[in-house]
């Protein structure tokens, strides 16, 4: 069900920023494919993470690519501020914008595009959008803190986007982000995810090199 190579992808909100540089550095030497970044504006989400400034901190030291998350009311609004910074942008389907409009201008700004879909929404809402994205991010958790229990419940969207592809012969990442350890990546490896977004798991890993190389090598 999955062909599409294993890429892991620490969050940096699970870092220590008291040491941003340096860990996102350990990170990358510890192996990590991509650098995540979830951004959160405290309205489409219940917190606050950061903005564009971390975000270009980031890129100044980072090697791989980054991976930044938009967890904002506006995504249409915000996400040129990150064009500069960004390999990808993921954006939300749920808030009320032109979600077919906003992933067409990212696009055009030659950053690869991807969409979100939290726990609770009905998976219907992203079908329509799927021959247009380069990643689709399965919420394994509900968006907004780290530090959550992986809810398997949602692997039925990983289960389902996986099979669209091969039916249409798509060809977007599907990625998996909230509680995700050894144990829980099994499980979203084996409904078709590949891409895998790991903060705490990672981050607070005794040995992220080895924390990662489980992830890829399950």
């Amino acid at each position: 069900m999955n062909s599409k190579p294993i890429i892991v992808a620490p969050s940096v909100l699970a870092c220590d920023f008291n040491y941003l540089g340096a860990e996102c550095e350990r990170m990358e030497k510890a192996g990590a494919d991509w650098l995540h970044l979830d951004v959160m504006d405290g309205h489409f989400v219940d917190n606050i993470s950061f903005g564009p400034p971390i975000v270009q901190s980031v890129a100044k030291v980072a090697t791989v690519p980054l991976d930044t998350h938009l967890m904002v009311e506006r995504p249409d609004h915000f996400f040129p501020r990150f064009i500069p910074y960004s390999s990808n942008i993921t954006i939300h389907v749920e808030p009320d914008y032109d979600v077919g409009n906003t992933l067409k201008s990212i696009r055009a700004a030659r950053t690869t595009c991807g969409l979100a879909i939290s726990p609770p929404t009905l998976f219907e809402k992203v079908e329509q959008f799927l021959d247009q994205i380069d990643l689709l991010l399965v919420m394994t958790v509900n968006p907004g803190f780290g530090g959550q229990e992986f809810m398997e419940e949602t692997m039925f969207k990983v289960k389902r986007a996986a099979a669209l592809r091969a039916r249409l012969g798509l060809d977007f990442h599907i990625a998996v982000d909230g509680g995700i350890h050894s144990d829980t990546a099994a499980i979203a490896r084996a409904s078709g995810a590949n891409v895998l977004v790991a903060g705490t798991g990672v981050f607070r890993a005794p040995d992220a090199a080895l924390a990662i190389k489980e992830l890829r090598d399950l």
